[in-house]
């Protein structure tokens, strides 16, 4: 079996826990650009985990501005077997409430200025993203989130829009009307690369506030959202050392193949393949291309 190797992307927070030793900031280069920001690699009773900070240190990268390929590519590069993404949204649905935890299942991208895949011309390659979470690392992070007290609700459809604006009221009641549980700007393409780079993936959508939608509520207030925001770390900040706590040593076989999902995904026969496109996919790609 593949030891794990236990990623997390998203805010800050999670780097000071005094828990966790062995802490040491690197700088991993990716071929597809440059990352948030370095990594923290460190250990947890013999679990190697990596965190990434999704908008760098200084959270001073917008949404739009990440580099996700670069992102996944130095993850995949540290060995992270299974990620866990953390992150700020707004409620749709009146039962999911400010500092509730949403674990998700689903999405609807609506983002139109990223790069969302590591394959095109040279190598085409196409992935099943029908289930994009893998549903037994959803399940221990559901698990753990209960353990902790926080309330949290097990499965919801995150739809993802470009920002770094907050949307319009217009827009807001057309994403309820479509079913959506919660609205963000960070999980698109982040979800579908990992499972691009065979990675296992999961997504906690931690509620600040209700969007523009709550007649109580009207406008994004921002105060009382960086006041969830800070109840919201915390409560981040113990779910991560559950996870550590709690996570089986050896990567468990994901049930719907999130870490095979390139098996039968490559389309282009192996003499029309572009060199230099093989050759920044070494990490994301490596296992099946060596193969």
């Amino acid at each position: 079996m593949t030891k794990t190797v236990l990623g997390f992307i998203g805010g800050s927070g999670i780097y000071d826990l005094p828990e966790i030793t062995e802490k040491q900031w690197v700088k991993v280069e990716s071929p597809w650009g440059e990352p948030s920001d370095e990594v923290m690699i460190a250990e947890f009773n013999g679990l190697k985990l990596v965190f990434l900070p999704r908008h760098g240190r200084g959270h001073d990268i917008s949404p739009t501005d990440i580099n996700y390929r670069a992102n996944i590519d130095i993850l995949k590069r540290c060995g992270v077997t299974d990620l866990i993404s953390l992150s700020a949204v707004g409620s749709l649905k009146l039962e999911f409430a400010p500092g509730d935890f949403v674990v998700l299942d689903q999405y609807i991208d609506r983002t139109v200025n990223r790069e969302k895949s590591f394959f095109g011309k040279g190598l085409v390659a196409h992935v099943s993203l029908a289930y994009p979470i893998s549903p037994d690392l959803k399940k221990r992070v559901y698990d753990s989130c209960q353990s902790i007290g926080v309330n949290s609700h097990l499965n919801g459809t995150y739809l993802a829009m470009e920002g770094p604006q907050f949307g319009s009221l217009a827009e807001s009641e057309l994403y309820r009307s479509w079913g959506c549980d919660v609205v963000g700007m960070t999980n698109m393409p982040e979800a579908k690369l990992a499972r691009e780079a065979e990675i296992c993936y999961a997504s906690v959508a931690m509620v600040t506030d209700y969007d523009c939608w709550h007649p109580e509520h009207g406008e994004v207030d921002i105060p009382k959202i960086l006041a969830v925001l800070a109840q919201n770390n915390q409560n981040a900040s113990k779910l991560v050392l559950k996870l550590l706590e709690t996570f089986p040593r050896q990567h468990p076989t994901c049930s719907i193949g999130s870490d095979r999902a390139l098996e039968y995904a490559l389309m282009t026969k192996p003499e029309s393949r572009e060199p230099q496109l093989l050759a920044k996919l070494d990490a994301v790609a490596g296992r099946v291309l060596k193969g």
